[in-house]
């Protein structure tokens, strides 16, 4: 059964990006993302237009320059081989600014964005400064890379992290949802889900995703399999579990932007499986996490270059 909510590898193409989804193909408000592939020696430039966006490597490294009217910024990112090799420095660009991503090696970037209305400054993003977060345990265990998350780094509306789920696990469990505002309880966040596989022995790996209603008007209903480059889109519903099957670790990048005035995830979950929760300090972590730890920071850092 096909969704207008799943969009396999290559159904969210737009121009120089293999995945392109925003507001206007979305049929939402505020939450983007973009997915750039570059050719070693591969460059691309955009505007930011009216949202700020974070240029996340997923496997090489880039060079980004951000130019306003207050001057121009350039950050050198180290990025990664791929996204189950470590975490990745960024870069944050603002809205209304002249970006370019280019790349020596070539490699896939994630450009995470969000409508919003202030403007901050361009910066960079250490992958030192990560927070790695291990959540759940038994098999319901997975790693948050907490690079973009509300209270880590500042944004206006944007909000992503990464998780990376061992194979035979399950995550985004218990099922969770951001629909409603509910002060102090709940927030409006729409999100969208980018997935990522590891092959074993060059067989490609899979999971699978789940999206339930969650009330009158409400109505976002998903149980996709899901593989390397696929989409989910969330506007609302109950979303989880994420099944990565055995033997394959599975990646998700989750971008989530809404128009609450305060910038922040909170969740409430299923009330039929909240109780899972409970079990969770009766049970150790999964001994495979983490699949990586945040780099030290350097003892003499060097600072991105300005210009």
């Amino acid at each position: 059964m096909t969704s207008p909510y799943h969009l396999p590898a290559g159904k969210a193409l737009g121009g120089p990006y293999v995945v392109d989804v925003g507001p206007e193909s979305a049929g939402w408000g505020y939450s983007s993302l973009r997915v750039l592939e570059l050719p070693p020696g591969g460059s691309h430039t955009f505007d930011t237009g009216d949202s700020e966006w974070i240029v996340l490597p997923l496997s090489g490294g880039c060079t980004v320059d951000a130019t306003d009217g207050s001057g121009a910024r350039t950050f050198r990112l180290t990025g990664r081989d791929s996204v189950f090799s470590g975490v990745s420095d960024f870069a944050y660009v603002p809205r209304d600014a002249r970006t370019t991503v280019s790349s020596t090696g070539g490699g896939r970037f994630a450009l995470t964005g969000a409508r919003c209305t202030r403007r901050l400054p361009a910066r960079y993003g250490p992958a030192s400064g990560v927070p790695v977060e291990l959540r759940g345990t038994g098999n319901s265990s997975r790693q948050v890379n907490n690079f973009g998350a509300a209270g880590v780094f500042e944004a206006d509306k944007l909000i992503a992290v990464e998780v990376l789920t061992p194979g035979g696990n399950w995550s985004s469990f218990p099922p969770h949802k951001h629909d409603e505002h509910r002060p102090g309880e709940e927030s409006v966040l729409e999100e969208i889900y980018y997935f990522e596989f590891a092959a074993h022995d060059g067989t490609p790996g899979l999971g699978y995703q789940r999206v339930s209603p969650s009330g009158p008007g409400r109505e976002t209903d998903v149980l996709a399999e899901v593989r390397d480059g696929d989409v989910v889109l969330i506007p609302d519903g109950w979303h989880g579990p994420s099944m990565a099957v055995p033997g394959h670790h599975m990646y998700y990048l989750n971008v989530m932007a809404g128009p609450e005035a305060e910038r922040a995830w909170l969740i409430c979950d299923h009330p039929d499986h909240a109780w899972i929760r409970d079990t969770w300090p009766e049970q150790p972590v999964d001994p495979r996490l983490p699949l990586y730890t945040a780099p030290s920071a350097p003892s003499s850092p060097s600072a991105p270059s300005s210009q």
